[in-house]
């Protein structure tokens, strides 16, 4: 058996070329995205994840952005297009117990589906909040006020956990009072520790005090609290998450090709500051030859404690058949509340995390 690798990586199609394979199987890898562009449908989906899960043992951890609304990489073919959180948060605001409820019942949908192609964790819900500020987070998220992101958090990841999967909610510290967008430019937030904390950082101390599995940490910079993006930060990850609020979850970089993170250094740079800063496994995304690089120098220590945040991550408990979940009566609620709420929006970067 071998352990997990500190890195989580993609494949440059539908399919495993042998280059793929060897990045693999290189004992610094622990994990795979996979994006839009890996998807050609449910059953060319679930052999390819198949084939990924026989290359190690355990299995490399398969993950995927599945938020729903903008940011959702497999619909069609069986898969059910999911609303915008935001629209759970206009419903939570007419009506609470609905909102509640939906967030549960689509929560649960959209785990039991990856669950069913042999997709492990999906980095949802946003935990950021909607402030009218930032266009890349907007109706990801799915709520500006603090307490009713915490609830419809609470509610979304009960469904997740129903499905036998772990959350993993982003983007920590927060990501929703910067306009920059993180994949092209690099945002920063002036505010204070104590505004921030007031706000933003509410709904991620909240759902970290319930133990939610995993957190993705920001590259944003809030050079009131460190001047290093937050992602590369001792401060955000080791002192604060880890040591103030004694988050004992796993916890996930953002795609560390953004351009917000070359701020740092390049890709080696970036892993190595990274893993230093206290995060768990480390993305890199969309350039293969940057995971050569990486794979290549990259240094790392057998840790109990990470591989044991990291065991935490995979799916579990049974998961239905395709026809046994689609005559389900849990299968019929989520799509009466997907057609209470509609879907029509367009995938947001299908190919980067």
């Amino acid at each position: 058996m071998t352990a997990l690798g500190p890195l989580m990586i993609d494949l440059a199609g539908p399919e495993i070329t042998p280059a793929d394979r060897r990045r693999l199987q290189h004992p610094s890898t622990g994990g795979v995205i996979l994006f839009a562009r890996h998807f050609e449908g449910w059953a060319p989906l679930a052999e390819l994840i198949a084939e990924i899960r026989a290359l190690r043992r355990p299995h490399l951890l398969i993950a995927v952005d599945q938020e729903g609304g903008r940011v959702q990489r497999f619909k069609g073919d069986g898969f059910v297009a999911l609303p915008a959180m935001g629209r759970l948060g206009d419903l939570f605001d007419e009506d609470r117990q609905a909102g509640l409820e939906a967030a549960r019942s689509l929560g649960w949908l959209m785990a039991v589906q990856l669950r069913e192609v042999g997709v492990d964790l999906s980095f949802a819900p946003v935990l950021d909040l909607d402030r009218g500020i930032s266009g890349v987070i907007g109706d990801r998220a799915f709520d500006e006020r603090p307490e009713s992101v915490i609830a419809l958090a609470i509610a979304w990841t009960g469904g997740m956990q129903d499905a036998g999967m772990a959350a993993v909610g982003k983007h920590y510290p927060g990501h929703g009072a910067v306009a920059a967008d993180s994949h092209i430019a690099h945002p920063v937030d002036p505010r204070s520790m104590a505004s921030i904390e007031k706000t933003d950082l509410r709904p991620f101390r909240a759902m970290a005090e319930r133990l939610i599995p995993g957190l993705m940490v920001s590259h944003v910079v809030y050079p009131e609290v460190d001047a290093r993006p937050a992602g590369f930060s001792p401060v955000w990850v080791r002192e604060i998450l880890r040591g103030q609020w004694g988050y004992e979850g796993a916890v996930f970089s953002d795609d560390l090709t953004m351009a917000a993170a070359s701020a740092v250094g390049d890709i080696e740079e970036r892993v190595a500051q990274c893993l230093a800063a206290g995060v768990d496994m480390a993305l890199v995304c969309n350039h293969p030859e940057l995971v050569d690089r990486v794979q290549k120098s990259l240094d790392f220590a057998p840790s109990a404690q990470r591989e044991a945040r990291l065991a935490r991550m995979f799916g579990h408990g049974p998961v239905p058949s395709e026809s046994k979940l689609t005559h389900s009566p849990r299968y019929a609620e989520a799509l009466r509340w997907i057609e209470r709420l509609g879907v029509d929006e367009p995938d947001l970067f299908p190919d980067r995390a």
